[in-house]
């Protein structure tokens, strides 16, 4: 009966999490997956960078104290945020990169055939 006790029982010994280290990993997947929606995926991006690096200095403050769980959930936030915002960029400037290659043709072709 004590073993189904101390499953019930919650356990106050246990290492806090890190504050912000699940947002910055949801923020982060959802960075990766918003890349390709014109600058979705830049500005979550950033986001969960900014509150990475939050969690991160308050890990280097007192490492010990929070637990490894939430340790690897904001490494993984932080790597998953910077692919992100590396994606989403360059996604912006090969859009870029395409409007300014291909829209003086097709106003040239609007123009030719008097539709503009």
């Amino acid at each position: 009966m004590t073993e189904q006790q101390n499953l019930l029982t919650p356990n106050f010994n246990q290492a806090p999490a890190l504050p912000n280290a699940t947002t910055a990993l949801v923020l982060g997947i959802i960075s990766i997956v918003g890349a390709f929606c014109y600058g979705v995926g830049i500005i979550l991006g950033i986001i969960g960078l900014v509150l990475a690096n939050k969690d991160k200095k308050l890990l280097e403050a007192n490492p010990d104290v929070y637990s490894q769980g939430s340790v690897s959930n904001l490494k993984a936030g932080r790597i998953c945020s910077i692919i992100g915002i590396i994606v989403g960029a360059v996604f912006l400037i090969i859009i870029a990169l395409y409007l300014i290659y291909f829209m003086p043709m097709i106003l040239d072709e609007v123009r030719k055939n008097g539709k503009y």
